[in-house]
């Protein structure tokens, strides 16, 4: 027989058996189920931590986290209510404290002396204040005026000129020490003077005071306060000094 020469039924595989689970692979099986079940559950947990699956409690306090403070409202002494007493009860008074018996003073002046007061002399010269319309002395201003004016004369009325006068204190909010001479503003007079304050009439109470000064500076008289008026018929003070006799 020639080598190309076979027979085709020697070649035919044998028919091979069905495949069959075995018990290991049954059990694979049901490990991977179980392992899938398992993931689900998990997931269903971290979604809905709230549901009946989750075992554990969510709101359940840490026991490891510090102890929260708890707030006690303060609360207010009970109000106090007297007890009226009754008529039939008998207060009972208390000890009387005896007094100490006071020193006896004693005077080293014989009884028979007698003090003299020495009166206080006055200053040289004194002043009246008048309170006018400043038209009188300034008729084109109107009410567009404010200020202090005046004379200086001695015991007989006759002018004193070069005499210093001084205002000193607040107007309008803003300090004011101001020196000026008598014979300077004759329209007052011989011996008139002036210090102009504003042109706006305001009104103040005691802020300001004038006052009349010797060559070295102390005063010829008491301190003379004044007022001021935002009444156009009496924005100009007017202060004549005086020398006493």
């Amino acid at each position: 027989m020639s080598k190309f020469d076979y027979s085709y039924d020697d070649e035919i595989p044998e028919a091979k058996p069905p495949a069959r689970l075995e018990l290991w692979d049954m059990l694979s099986i049901l490990v991977l189920l179980i392992t899938v079940c398992i993931g689900v559950y998990f997931v269903l947990i971290f979604m809905f931590p709230g549901s009946a699956l989750n075992p554990l409690d969510p709101n359940a306090p840490d026991p490891n986290a510090p102890p929260t403070a708890t707030i006690t409202p303060i609360q207010l002494l009970p109000t106090w209510t007297p007890t009226l007493l009754s008529g039939t009860e008998t207060p009972t008074l208390l000890p009387t404290l005896t007094l100490e018996p006071s020193p006896t003073l004693f005077s080293l002046v014989p009884p028979t002396a007698t003090f003299t007061v020495t009166p206080t002399p006055k200053r040289p010269f004194s002043a009246t204040v008048t309170y006018i319309d400043s038209t009188i002395i300034h008729p084109d201003l109107a009410c567009n005026w404010q200020g202090v004016g005046g004379t200086v004369v001695d015991s007989k009325n006759a002018d004193m000129g070069g005499m210093v006068i001084r205002i000193v204190g607040v107007y309008n909010g803003k300090s004011k020490s101001e020196p000026t001479v008598s014979g300077v503003a004759p329209a007052y007079g011989k011996s008139g003077y002036e210090f102009f304050l504003g042109t706006v009439p305001i009104a103040s109470k005691g802020q300001l005071y004038i006052q009349i000064l010797d060559q070295a500076g102390l005063p010829l008289s008491d301190n003379i306060y004044i007022d001021t008026y935002n009444d156009c018929s009496k924005n100009l003070v007017l202060v004549r000094f005086k020398k006493n006799p």
